[in-house]
């Protein structure tokens, strides 16, 4: 079976540093940093397809479902925050009545 392409760079990463195999106390710190980050090419195009759309305003489930469509992941949550950013930098409008931070009604 043939892995996705990033998972294919991040094991290559991974043989070359660790070619006698990952020592224990390394787990935890590598898993910290192979965290999936969206570059910025990634954040402008998902916004992006979310203002094609039209569908407006736009939310956090939208964002999240467009990131892992653009990149056959499960977005974290610092990734849906940079795109909602670049939206509301760009003047469309985001709405999420679910967000911690929101202003109550």
């Amino acid at each position: 079976m043939s892995l996705p392409p990033f998972l294919a760079n991040i094991i290559g990463w991974l043989r070359a540093g660790y070619p006698h195999g990952v020592p224990a106390s390394d787990y935890i710190p590598l898993l910290a940093l192979l965290k999936r980050r969206l570059s910025d090419d990634e954040v402008r195009q998902i916004a992006t397809e979310l203002v094609a759309r039209g569908e407006l305003p736009i939310d956090s489930t939208d964002i999240g479902v467009t990131i892992t469509k653009v990149t056959d992941e499960v977005p974290v949550e610092a990734d849906v925050e940079r795109v909602r950013k670049n939206l509301n930098e760009a003047g469309w409008p985001v709405a999420d009545p679910f967000r911690r931070d929101a202003p109550p009604e």
